[in-house]
Parts: C-alpha cells; structure tokens; sequence
C-alpha cells in the first residue's frame, strides 16, 4: 500500500466517485470532501474494503471561503495530489434574470476552486511535490448561448489552471487540466446526449488517471472532444453567431 493521500473536492459527484475507485485500485490513500458528506460514508466503506486502502471523509463547502484554509489545514497528513471535481451546471435562463443563480454558478465552477486551490498549490510549492487536478469543461472553450455563464466559469478555470501550470513546473508540481464532454451523470441526466460522444464516469476516471500518471497538461475526455472543439473554436464569429449548438 502506498502511504500517499489524495484529495478529491466535490466528492459526491459521480465522475469524482469513479475517480476515488480508480485511484484507490492503485494502492492511493483517500480523503473524500464534500458539503453532503452522507452519501460518501457507504461509499467509503466499499472502497476500503474492496481496495485494503485508507478513506476519510471531511465536509467542505466550497462556497464558505473563509473556512478553506481551515480545512486545508484540518487534513491528518498533507496530500500529494488534489482533484477538483466540483461543477455546477445551473440554469441558464434562471441565471440570466436572478444574479443569485448566476452568481452561484460562477463561484462554484470558479471563484470557490480557486479559493482553495491558491492554499494548496502554496503548500505544494512549498514541498516541491505533488500534483493538482482541475476538472474543467470543453463549454469553457467558446461561448455559447445555451450555456455561456457556466462556459465563461470554466473558461476562467482552464486559463487559471493553465498559468498554475507554468508557475508550478520549477517546482516540481503538476497541473493537469480535464476538459470533458458529455458524461452520463446526475448533473446532465435531463439531457438529450448523443450515445457516441457521451463517456461514462469510469471512462473517465481511467484516462483522468492515465494522463496524470503520463505527466500530461490537458486531457480531453473523450478524445475525440479534442477535434470536436477544435472545429467549433475557428468557426468564424460571423457564421457562429447564427448557429444554435
């Protein structure tokens, strides 16, 4: 067993449970954060008895950022790595006449993660060790109409996790950006998603895992949202504007 823990924020999510399996299958200690710490307690029990590997549990709530640091804090040992699985779809059209939505949206997907993850890459850098796993969005990489305030919070999360990335390479730490497509989740399951291009969070997980374990700087999930996105990105503003996707 490996005497190493990783941190995963926004545990209850689906993509977030898949990802503890999957870490915990290769001999990785656990904490498991979360606001709704209920669920995970079943879950946690699973993964050590399946896996002979070490889970905690710790409620964190992302949006009370003066409590992150004494979360952080709270931790029996420091982690060597921390994923960030938190997300927040919202509404759209609620967002768009309630700043509160909208509000919620942004610091959930944004301002939130950064709160805690400015503390623990200062720890990380510190230690010249570990590694930082943001789970961003491919709705970061162009507006769109459907979905642009949760888009806009991803974005700003990829471009954060992108200058995290080169302030933390002479220190030994690596950051590595997740851009999914669709995934079958809770979050999306009064979604309309194309089989083909839909992954399964354990699909997910896996890849999450092997690219940390490559070293890689941006993952997309599945592969072929990498050419997908990169189509939709230099359709010319004029054409875009028109299009409903």
């Amino acid at each position: 067993m490996k005497d190493e823990y990783i941190l995963i924020l926004g545990a209850n999510s689906d993509i977030a449970i898949a990802i503890a399996r999957e870490y915990a299958k290769n001999e990785y200690n656990l904490y498991l954060a979360s606001r709704n710490i209920n669920n995970l307690k079943k879950i946690a029990k699973d993964i050590e008895i399946r896996n002979k590997v070490k889970v905690e549990i710790f409620k964190f709530d992302v949006l009370d950022f003066e409590q992150h640091e004494n979360f952080y804090n709270s931790l029996p040992k420091k982690p060597i790595g921390v994923i960030s699985a938190i997300g927040y779809l919202g509404e759209q059209k609620k967002a768009e006449n309630d700043f509160k939505e909208c509000k919620k949206i942004i610091d959930t997907n944004y301002t939130g993660v950064v709160s805690i993850l400015n503390i623990i890459a200062n720890d990380f850098e510190k230690r010249r060790k570990g590694f930082i796993i943001g789970i961003s969005s491919v709705a970061g990489d162009r507006g769109r109409k459907s979905n642009y305030l949760y888009g806009s919070a991803k974005s700003a999360f990829t471009t954060y996790l992108s200058g995290l990335r080169n302030r933390l390479f002479n220190s030994n730490v690596h950051v590595l950006t997740v851009k999914p497509g669709f995934v079958a989740t809770k979050m999306t399951k009064n979604l309309e998603l194309p089989k083909k291009l839909t992954a399964l969070p354990e699909e997910v997980a896996k890849d999450i895992f092997r690219a940390q374990q490559k070293g890689k700087d941006i993952l997309y999930t599945k592969w072929i949202w990498k050419w997908i996105m990169c189509i939709i990105i230099h359709i010319p503003e004029k054409i875009f504007k028109r299009l409903s996707i």
